[in-house]
């Protein structure tokens, strides 16, 4: 698949909050913004609210945790495609 780049511009401000908010979830902007795209066009719209409410939230601990151990197993650039793949194949050993 072919790809294509995306700009667009937005204040230093924004841009440096944005990105601190991200590095806070584990993941870097150009990663939150692709998957952005991703489940837009998945799901026809927007389908989720990400917010750092607490920091100490074991959903939060359990995200960077597994991107940990995607990063030390060399799966964390994984596409979508190649892991639904994997998913797939999975159910299928558990039939």
């Amino acid at each position: 698949m072919s790809s294509a780049l995306v700009q667009f511009r937005t204040d230093d401000e924004s841009k440096i909050k944005a990105m601190s908010i991200c590095e806070k979830l584990g993941m870097d902007l150009q990663t939150y913004l692709r998957m952005c795209l991703s489940r837009l066009i998945q799901e026809n719209g927007v389908p989720f609210s990400m917010k750092i409410e607490n920091t100490t939230n074991k959903g939060f601990e359990a995200l960077k945790k597994a991107s940990r151990i995607a990063e030390e197993n060399g799966i964390s650039d994984m596409t979508l495609d190649e892991i639904n793949e994997e998913i797939a194949q999975a159910r299928k050993q558990g039939e």
